[in-house]
């Protein structure tokens, strides 16, 4: 007897001609998203996956299927948290990828408003990659030594444990690439009360060594140890090692670096000199002035409709090359970009942990080891994660030009 399943008989043959009459078109549609979407994604997502470290063509292509979820980490609960960091860069001297800038950007389409949360350099914390503490400008560094490549996933464990919420993604970028997009919408333009003037960071004195810093200063760095003394039975103070002082040859930011006062367009690189500047003030009037730099960045993007035309994004991202990285894939960063597409000129709420005397941090007693460094208050991140919960109803920092 013939089997019904092989020959197309009656009592099966119907449902096989339904399933078939379905499928046909299914597969049709689908061809069609893979070979129109396989395009676009060549034509946009070659240029986002220049700097994405996550590249993943299939996995974009699979999220231009209808019915397939286009939704990005925490944007269901109005949260779309994003690590920023700033660095020097990979094989630069001087601490290429110590993370000079570290801010958390949260993000609420709903309400229109995307907050940044500052985190200062010398915030004491547990390293990953190490097992013990360091300060939080070395976690990314130690990740990324002996070609392990997590420096960003151990930066957005720590932080994340910081703000007590999930930090999802990540995104870097290095002084060129800053340099480059600012460049790229034609300058910032600031207005700044009174004239700025950073004196000392740019032509700092640092240990001699073969590279950068080789011109001597005649000073000494010396290192001291206490002892007691068996003759007096008091405590004294010796020198154990003393390091002579040198200046870096090619001296940044033009040694001294001064801004007037009033309304003016910084190009890149006065951007990126005004942005750094930290020894004259402090690193917490850096947060200020990074978070004001970023927030006329944003106004003049808006300002010409580069944030609204894809285009341009994507050109901007072209030129970045490779001084830009991030684990966010292609769909997911054009997600971002439709997200930020409904956004009109978005209210941008800013906040700098600091340790004033109503502030979230203090300064623990440093030791030869440590250095310099900053704890929560109360040695726990409580405070902190209160703050980031309610970042988007408590008063923002003013936007106007900082110290």
């Amino acid at each position: 007897m013939n089997d019904p399943i092989r020959t197309g008989g009656v009592q099966s043959g119907l449902p096989i001609k339904k399933k078939k009459v379905w499928l046909k078109p299914l597969l049709i549609v689908v061809a069609i998203l893979l070979a129109v979407g396989g395009f676009l994604i060549f034509k946009t997502g070659s240029v986002l996956n220049k700097i994405s470290s996550d590249s993943n063509m299939f996995g974009s292509l699979v999220h231009m299927i209808p019915g397939v979820k286009q939704e990005l980490a925490g944007e269901e609960e109005g949260r779309i948290n994003i690590l920023l960091m700033g660095m020097r860069g990979e094989h630069v001297v001087g601490g290429g990828t110590l993370a000079d800038t570290i801010m958390v950007a949260s993000i609420n389409p709903s309400a229109n408003k995307v907050a940044l949360l500052s985190i200062p350099r010398d915030l004491y914390v547990n390293n990953p990659s190490k097992g013990y503490k360091t300060k939080i400008n070395a976690v990314y560094a130690y990740g990324e030594e002996d070609g392990k490549k997590q420096g960003a996933e151990d930066m957005k464990k720590v932080v994340s444990e910081i703000v007590g919420m999930p930090v999802e993604y990540s995104l870097i970028i290095n002084f060129k690439g800053f340099t480059d997009l600012v460049d790229a919408i034609g300058g910032v333009e600031v207005e700044l009360k009174k004239p700025f003037e950073e004196v000392m960071q740019f032509n700092e004195e640092h240990v001699c060594d073969s590279t950068v810093f080789t011109v001597p200063t005649g000073k000494f760095e010396t290192k001291t140890k206490k002892y007691l003394s068996k003759e007096t039975g008091l405590y004294k103070t010796r020198v154990v090692a003393s390091y002579p002082l040198c200046t870096n040859a090619v001296t940044e930011c033009g040694g001294d670096f001064k801004l007037p006062a009033g309304k003016q367009t910084l190009s890149g690189e006065k951007a990126l000199c005004y942005a750094r500047a930290r020894k004259t003030s402090n690193d917490f009037e850096r947060a200020k002035r990074q978070q004001y730099v970023i927030q006329q960045i944003k106004n003049k993007a808006l300002s010409m409709g580069t944030l609204t035309d894809f285009n341009k994004v994507n050109g901007i991202i072209d030129s970045l090359g490779n001084n830009v990285s991030t684990d966010l894939q292609a769909w997911e960063m054009k997600r971002f970009y439709d997200l930020q597409s409904t956004m009109q000129n978005p209210q941008m709420l800013q906040h700098v942990l600091e340790n004033t005397d109503e502030g979230l941090l203090y300064t623990p007693q440093s030791t030869p080891e440590t250095g310099y460094i900053l704890a929560p208050i109360g040695d726990n991140y409580d405070k902190i994660r209160q703050l980031f919960k309610d970042i988007f109803i408590v008063a923002s920092q003013s936007d106007s030009e900082p110290k």
